[in-house]
């Protein structure tokens, strides 16, 4: 008789912590925002991964474009913002997530006229992406969402990592002679491949000019490019149809980063390292040749 009422005790209490979880949930999910416009392509692809059916209303312009956009078919199904203050003031937002660089007038603008408005500062590496991701859940009421992310990241990242060789040299090279040093999102993307950054090797910090002089004397074994964004004949090319940078191209281990992969910090940017994981491995076989 005793045990049967301290097993009825139990399962009322049981039942009890059940129903505080759910309350709790419940209480979250009512704090959450249900209509999100996102002004930033970074904050707005983090947006997309995370957010709950119809929670997200709009994206940005550039979240649109495939060349800019990993998420571009998906941002389709948003209603497009230019970050103008009076689009977005008619959108009647209850929270505004934008970048730190994302327009200044406008977000001072919507902050005077009441508006809720969360800044995101762009990631710097993969320890960034986890504390974006995170904080995004946090913002939308999906830390759950947000946790699945950061785990399928770090599982595709070990992947990545597992096949670099390290010890190669790697040189990022934009268009108009700039690279990326130490304390930028490329330099720890080049660094997981299994690849040592030219620019970081040669104390350089952010992104600044390489100049190409320097770029041939360094020899690298990998050269990391982006591609053109465009077909049409620009100065900002130039350097790369030099008759020294043709006899490098022949000599280094090409790998074309698209650019998506690594102008924002998102779980997607694995890709980068895999590709460059790739590169890494071919400039290891080259070498033992």
């Amino acid at each position: 008789m005793k045990r049967a009422r301290a097993l009825r005790r139990s399962s009322g209490s049981g039942l009890l912590a059940g129903l505080a979880i759910l309350a709790g949930l419940a209480g979250a999910l009512a704090d959450a925002p249900k209509r999100v416009v996102s002004m930033n392509l970074c904050t707005d692809q983090l947006a997309m991964l995370i957010a709950a059916p119809g929670q997200l209303y709009s994206v940005s312009h550039l979240a649109h474009q495939p060349q800019s956009s990993v998420l571009a078919e998906k941002a389709a199904l948003y209603t497009v913002n230019h970050g103008l203050a009076e689009e977005i003031f008619l959108m009647k937002p209850d929270l505004v997530i934008a970048g730190t660089f994302t327009t200044r007038a406008t977000v001072e603008m919507l902050r005077r006229l009441g508006f809720r408005v969360e800044e995101f500062a762009p990631s710097s590496s993969f320890d960034g992406i986890r504390g974006n991701v995170r904080r995004m859940g946090a913002l939308l009421g999906r830390e759950e969402r947000a946790e699945a992310l950061i785990a399928e990241m770090d599982e595709a990242l070990a992947d990545a990592e597992a096949q670099g060789v390290t010890g190669a040299i790697a040189a990022l090279n934009y268009t108009n002679n700039f690279t990326s040093g130490r304390g930028t999102l490329a330099d720890d993307i080049v660094t997981r491949s299994g690849l040592e950054n030219l620019g970081a090797k040669l104390g350089l910090e952010g992104t600044v000019k390489l100049p190409l002089e320097v770029l041939i004397v360094s020899a690298p074994d990998v050269l990391i490019g982006r591609g053109r964004w465009s077909k049409a004949p620009a100065l900002a090319y130039e350097d790369f149809s030099h008759p020294a940078m043709r006899a490098l191209n022949a000599e280094a281990v090409a790998a074309a980063v698209p650019g998506k992969y690594m102008i924002c910090g998102a779980p997607f940017t694995v890709e980068a390292v895999r590709i460059l994981a790739e590169a890494a491995a071919r400039a290891g076989d080259r070498g033992a040749q």
